[in-house]
């Protein structure tokens, strides 16, 4: 079933070609790590970018090796060819400079298979005079051919643009239910995401098992409560970039990214048996960077004992200071203890970050908090000049997105941002759900690239 989520672009080819470049291009900072290694990204990281005005989900893949045998090399192939399966387009990166291998012919052959829209991007093809090195690669036989510069940028635009073009927008009557809550369910390996959506369904729809990384894919699972149509996304588990310990914890970071985009509501697990750790506060931070509501969940708390409970429960707030108003329940998957809860919080949620708020009053309380705390003068040469805020609107909803119009948008302080932020959260009550804020001077228009 389509849901109204952004199309996915995956950047797929052999290893050391350049993907992890290219990507950061596109997303217009050095969000992958790049280095002279092959096989050096070894978790795909996705980003939002902007393309001629119409938004995508870009991914960066590890590289596809048809040679990767057993453990951690398959593991990461297992992680690039389910982007491929999972991606609405293909931009297919290889390196003009090597010249066409064999290896690139066979990724080719397995790739034109899919039926989906796919563009091939010549790397490496940074002057005018190495674009004869583009001929051998269109014998590949892909509709759409370009030599590119991942390192300086040139003609990536291109092949990005040439390719987003002939990704099909969703028909509207292939989308999922308006009226039913989606919920990803998340957290790092072995927090017992399974075993909560076994105890919440009432039967044994999702493998269980104590073996980190287990489940390999997104689960659906359909729930009535009280009459509320809830759906449940089981996801993988998140693990940091070149975790080692054991290859199935290389869990689908894609999945979970695209659980989390499609969900109007995330369940973020934690274990509190073992204790807060930093793959909490990541995969937390992830919901955030894609705009969802959280509440966290403090599983296993039939683990811990009473003397330590309001300790656990102060490390995870501290440990998730950036989302703090975030509701933190204590729930065990095992008893089924602390669940009554769940969908009523999931629903006044999803209400909370499907607010509006008239134009009216969101510019009564912009003069109220500008008058309460005046932003610092704004520098512009060797002169400093009040800085002045105009007016607010509402650009959109999930999360809820402010527009705010000042003098000088550069000069605003990030605590001054921060401030702003919290005073609208006070005043409206944006608790649980995050706020974009997006400030521009008076005349400017978003730009067609991120």
């Amino acid at each position: 079933m389509r849901s109204s989520q952004l199309p996915l672009v995956a950047i797929v080819g052999r290893p050391n070609v350049g993907k992890s470049t290219l990507f950061n291009r596109y997303a217009g900072w050095r969000r992958a790590i790049v280095e002279n290694v092959a096989g050096l990204t070894r978790d795909r990281i996705a980003e939002e970018v902007e393309v001629e005005g119409r938004p995508v989900l870009l991914v960066d893949t590890a590289g596809l090796d048809a040679a990767a045998g057993r453990g951690l090399p398959a593991a990461i192939q297992a992680q690039a060819w389910s982007a491929v399966e999972d991606a609405d387009a293909i931009l297919f990166l290889v390196d003009g400079r090597a010249g066409l291998l064999p290896e690139d012919q066979r990724l080719a052959q397995t790739l034109r298979r899919s039926a989906k829209p796919m563009a091939l991007a010549v790397n490496k093809i940074d002057l005018p005079q190495h674009e004869p090195l583009v001929g051998d690669f269109h014998s590949l036989g892909f509709e759409t051919t370009v030599g590119v510069s991942a390192a300086h940028g040139r003609g990536a635009w291109d092949a990005l643009e040439a390719l987003v073009e002939r990704i099909e927008a969703p028909d509207a009557a292939l989308e999922e239910d308006p009226a039913e809550t989606r919920i990803a369910v998340v957290g790092r390996p072995n927090v017992g995401k399974s075993s909560l959506v076994n105890r919440i369904a009432g039967t044994a729809r999702v493998v269980v098992s104590d073996e980190p990384g287990t489940t390999r894919d997104s689960v659906d699972i359909q729930v009535e409560d009280e009459g509320a149509h809830f759906r449940l996304v089981d996801t993988a588990g998140l693990r940091r970039p070149g975790h080692r310990t054991r290859s199935l914890e290389r869990a689908s970071a894609l999945m979970s990214v695209r659980a989390l985009e499609r969900a109007h509501v995330a369940f973020v697990l934690v274990d509190a048996e073992a204790g807060f750790g930093d793959q909490d506060a990541r995969v937390a931070r992830l919901t955030r960077e894609r705009g969802r509501p959280a509440v966290i969940l403090a599983n296993k708390w039939d683990r811990v004992e009473r003397g330590e409970r309001e300790k656990v429960r102060a490390d995870i707030r501290d440990g998730l200071r950036f989302m703090g108003d975030a509701p933190l329940l204590a729930v065990s998957a095992l008893t089924g203890a602390g669940l009554g809860r769940l969908f009523g919080t999931a629903q006044r949620l999803r209400e909370v970050a499907q607010r509006r708020i008239p134009t009216a009053e969101l510019n009564r309380w912009l003069r109220e908090a500008v008058r309460r705390h005046e932003p610092a003068l704004a520098q512009r040469g060797m002169r400093r000049r009040p800085l002045k805020f105009l007016y607010a609107t509402q650009a959109s909803v999930s999360p809820p997105t402010f527009v705010l119009f000042c003098t000088e948008p550069r000069s605003v302080a990030p605590s001054y941002r921060r401030f702003l932020e919290n005073r609208l959260r006070e005043r409206f009550d944006f608790a649980g759900t995050p706020v974009r804020l997006r400030l521009r001077a008076r005349n400017e228009r978003p730009s067609g690239r991120r």
